[in-house]
């Protein structure tokens, strides 16, 4: 008997292969032996899964360091265990943050908004949602850290679906869209209970017979935005086939990604990143001071040119980098222009999905992590040398873009490193197949609500019109202040764009107004002289 564990398509399979001497044994009598074989493993099974009797053991979670006591402490809490394992990089900073202020708005519960023509059959799409739960174990997830030295998450056998509909097919197209934000604010703002799976919720709201909007409210610490798309495709897969996964990738489970990341060198991770910041000898910090409380941000959003867009695009090309790296660069310009620094750090994200992980572009999880990025400019160096030091740069950390963000602030000894964040959306979703009816249905918008805990985030979303949403915190920053932001940052685009040979002391930032008040109006101390002598004046 030779026995082992498969990958299938609704995740893993015993398969069993039995050889025998043909001299001694029938076929049929091993076949017998065979099914008498699965037969007392599902009675074992069925016996373990009754009350209180049998359970987990140190060796039965070897990704994480529990002891028996601890392990059923967690039983006693959630009977149903199927597996227990460590957060990733990420996990841990956003459970932090959930935890660090419980009475403020979470800045991390995110939403997607799936507008839906044709005729919804609720139950099915109900159906299909919950058995995305039961395909992926990560999304059945509880976060625990009281009494343990490292959180957990707790892998539930099984997870009921939060779902509620609401109708608004009786109100006037006003009223459903009036109806329809109210709701998504203040279902944004309900916190999830971490310790409690799912932290995710779902919403189909009635608009008219034929038109529906879905609402996936999420914690991040579940899924990232690739992930989230991921689920948005398999969800009308499995709708469209009634619950059946046939045609759908096998799983790739997230607990193949946290292997993965217990295998890496952290020694080597730490020096790479140790030596990347040498020299830093402060933070960039836009905000004058760290407030306790969370403030879920505003959102300022406007679109380039099409014209700069392709000028941006070719100029990459020319240069041989990426887009994400100018429009790096011309971020990093902007924050050394308001900090007066030429050395500055920002945060950047990457998606962290390491090409040698099989089925990694079909994982369903949080994989990205946040990184620290350093520019380090001088006002004669050329705005090109400057972008290619960038690349080179992130090039040289690429494999080790699995640090935690705390660790490599540990290693600098400067605490937070930034309270800026760059996120660059180049997702690979086949967009026009998306958006192809499905099962009777068509997605003709999506459309996303996510905020981060920074001062200051920026997500561009690449296009024929490079897209920007710019976050920040309200009590921080007004909106005139933001607009201004935006149209130096613009500038420097522009710049980029035209000549980047030039060097970054040549560009001009300043509008023609803002040029007139602080070279002409805040430096007119000029004062009549008077047409008198000392004497007079002092007699006078």
């Amino acid at each position: 008997l030779n026995a082992m564990t498969m990958d299938g398509t609704d995740g893993p399979e015993l398969v069993a292969n039995w050889t025998w001497a043909g001299a001694l044994f029938t076929a049929e009598q091993i076949q017998e032996l065979a099914q008498t074989w699965f037969q007392a493993l599902e009675a074992l099974v069925a016996y373990a899964a009754q009350p209180h009797v049998g359970g987990l053991t140190p060796s039965d979670v070897p990704l994480v360091k529990l002891n028996q006591e601890q392990i059923e402490q967690l039983e006693a809490e959630q009977p149903e265990i199927e597996e227990i394992w460590p957060l990733s990089p990420l996990q841990k900073g956003l459970l932090f943050h959930a935890l660090y202020d419980p009475q403020s708005a979470d800045a991390y519960v995110t939403q997607l908004v799936l507008d839906l023509e044709g005729a919804v059959d609720g139950q099915a799409l109900r159906h299909a949602c919950q058995t995305l739960l039961q395909r992926h174990a990560n999304l059945r997830a509880s976060f625990v850290y009281q009494g343990l030295d490292e959180p957990v998450q707790v892998i539930a056998r099984d997870v009921q679906l939060p779902w509620q509909e609401l109708d608004l097919s009786g109100l006037s197209d006003a009223a459903q869209e009036a109806e329809c934000a109210r709701f998504l604010q203040e279902d944004g703002s309900r916190r999830f209970e971490l310790r409690q799976s799912p932290s995710l919720r779902f919403s189909l709201i009635r608009l008219t017979a034929c038109r529906h909007r879905l609402v996936l409210t999420c914690h991040h610490i579940l899924m990232d935005g690739w992930s989230g798309l991921l689920f948005v495709q398999e969800m009308f897969e499995l709708y469209a086939n009634s619950g059946s996964g046939r045609t759908l990738p096998r799983v790739a489970p997230y607990r193949d990604y946290l292997i993965w990341l217990k295998g890496r060198d952290y020694a080597a991770a730490k020096h790479a990143w140790q030596s990347a910041l040498a020299g830093l000898d402060e933070a960039t910090r836009l905000a004058p001071a760290q407030l306790k409380s969370l403030v879920r941000q505003q959102t300022l959003n406007w679109d380039l040119p099409e014209s700069l867009t392709y000028a941006l695009t070719q100029q990459a090309r020319q240069h041989r980098l990426t887009l994400n790296t100018l429009i790096q660069g011309a971020w990093g310009l902007l924050l050394s222009h308001l900090t007066a620094r030429d050395d500055v750090v920002f945060g950047v994200t990457v998606s962290g999905r390491p090409p040698e992980l099989p089925g990694v572009e079909h994982m369903i999880g949080l994989l990205i992590n946040t990184l620290p990025l350093r520019l380090q400019a001088s006002p004669k160096q050329p705005i090109a040398d400057l972008l290619t030091a960038i690349q080179d740069q992130q090039t040289q950390l690429v494999e080790y873009q699995y640090l935690a963000l705390s660790d490599i602030q540990r290693l600098t000894g400067l605490g937070e490193l930034f309270d800026t964040l760059i996120v660059f959306e180049n997702y690979p979703v086949n967009w026009q197949a998306l958006q192809t009816t499905t099962g009777g249905l068509q997605l003709t918008k999506l459309s996303g609500s996510d905020t981060t805990h920074y001062s200051l985030s920026l997500v561009v979303a690449p296009g024929a019109r490079l897209s920007f949403h710019l976050g920040y915190r309200c009590d921080l920053f007004n909106n005139k202040t933001v607009e201004q932001l935006m149209r130096r940052f613009n500038r420097l685009l522009e710049a980029i764009a035209q000549d980047p040979g030039q060097p970054i002391g040549g560009i001009e930032l300043l509008e023609a107004a803002e040029r007139q008040q602080l070279l002409v109006e805040w430096n007119a101390t000029e004062r009549a002289m008077p047409e008198a002598t000392l004497v007079q004046l002092f007699e006078a």
